[in-house]
């Protein structure tokens, strides 16, 4: 067979061009080939050394990409008798750590990464879900005080309203929840979870100090696929009431008259004494939706956000486009959660999920209802 002359020409001029490449990648090959066999060996070396049998000999498992490996690392470099390693043991060690560091420092944190479970799969779809829920009922509430930024739990019914809203969100998707720093809205928001389909288990994430982020590391990743991460922001809180906090809200309005009080409660711009007006409360839980919240919604995570009667007055404020004499006359009931759907850029109300003794006041949209109905089946099955 003769073969043409150009053919054989371009082959010559081929040759040298692909040669180098090929060696490169046998030479990776060998050096991967002999770091791992040195790192199995001294892996080895380190279990008959520290004593240390958790140790996995195959290096391959021991890994590099998560907090939890670089956690493994931080403890055989802890161990004692680890310094009477030879250099020549330690190094392939030493690399492999480097590697776990150079990854992990790319790893994103339990607030932005995408959180689930085998048994239930999010929606992949170009919606998500917010959830918004004022908290339950609170002691001041029961006994008709302004509470505002003061620090108060909930009462027994307060805890059945949010156990209540549990059961009403139940079966919605669900990957990370807001809540204010104030407890009552924590109360609410971790006994509204333990009523979800999913069983996962809210974990209040702790960014407050470096030493406080560390110490409230999960190092287990399947324990933290079963987790919903809860973060909390005093920028959520309640109003601030200023001097009417404690104060009877029948008493106060005897003493300074109902149409002072009702400016002081329900105008957009008044504020009461030393205290803040709702347009102030607004600045600040709007802005804190927009820049932590809204992000988490577009990149098609599910939330939930347990505040405050004022604190969410303003932010559906934002989601409805409402004016400030519209917003002074929403009323939030204690405990009832209320639907949006983010799409396309744009936030629907759906209304609020029916309770467990109402009539179906709440219309979902398919791709709800087709999550709901794996949850529903994935719940029988257990």
């Amino acid at each position: 067979m003769i073969v043409p002359i150009s053919v054989s020409i371009s082959r010559l001029f081929i040759l040298p061009v692909i040669a180098p490449f090929i060696l490169h990648i046998l030479n990776l090959l060998y050096d991967y080939t002999i770091y791992i066999t040195q790192s199995r060996m001294a892996l080895t070396a380190c279990q008959l050394v520290t004593g240390a049998n958790w140790l996995q000999t195959n290096i391959d498992n021991l890994g590099f990409n998560t907090i939890s490996r670089k956690h493994h690392f931080n403890l055989l470099f802890r161990l004692d008798g680890f310094d009477k390693l030879s250099p020549r043991t330690k190094w392939p060690l030493q690399m492999s750590i480097n590697r776990t560091y150079k990854r992990c420092s790319s790893v994103c944190d339990p607030v932005t990464s995408s959180i689930q479970t085998k048994s239930y799969e999010p929606l992949r779809t170009n919606e998500s879900t917010l959830i918004i829920v004022r908290h339950g009922e609170s002691m001041w509430n029961e006994k008709n005080l302004f509470t505002g930024c003061v620090d108060v739990p909930l009462t027994k019914k307060g805890v059945e309203e949010a156990i209540e809203a549990g059961k009403r969100i139940g079966t919605m998707p669900l990957d990370i929840v807001y809540t204010s720093a104030l407890v009552r809205s924590q109360m609410t928001a971790m006994l509204t979870l333990t009523q979800h389909c999913c069983q996962k288990v809210p974990i209040i994430i702790h960014k407050e100090t470096e030493e406080a982020e560390i110490w409230s590391q999960i190092y287990s990743e399947e324990t933290r696929n079963q987790s919903i991460p809860v973060v909390k922001a005093w920028q959520l809180n309640e109003r601030m009431y200023g001097d009417l906090q404690g104060l009877n809200k029948q008493e106060t309005a005897e003493v300074f008259g109902k149409e002072q009080v009702l400016r002081w409660r329900r105008t957009y711009e008044v504020r009461p004494p030393n205290g803040e007006s709702l347009e102030m409360c607004l600045q600040r839980a709007v802005t804190y939706f927009k820049d932590n919240i809204e992000p988490q919604l577009m990149a098609g995570k599910h939330v939930m956000v347990v505040a405050h009667a004022n604190s969410l007055r303003s932010i559906i404020m934002y989601l409805d486009n409402l004016s400030p004499q519209e917003v002074i006359n929403l009323e939030l009931s204690t405990g009832v959660p209320m639907l949006y759907i983010y799409k396309d850029g744009k936030f629907i109300r759906r209304g609020s999920p029916a309770g467990t003794k109402e009539a179906g006041v709440y219309a979902y949209t398919s791709n709800l209802a087709l999550y709901k109905d794996q949850m529903l089946q994935g719940t029988m099955r257990k």
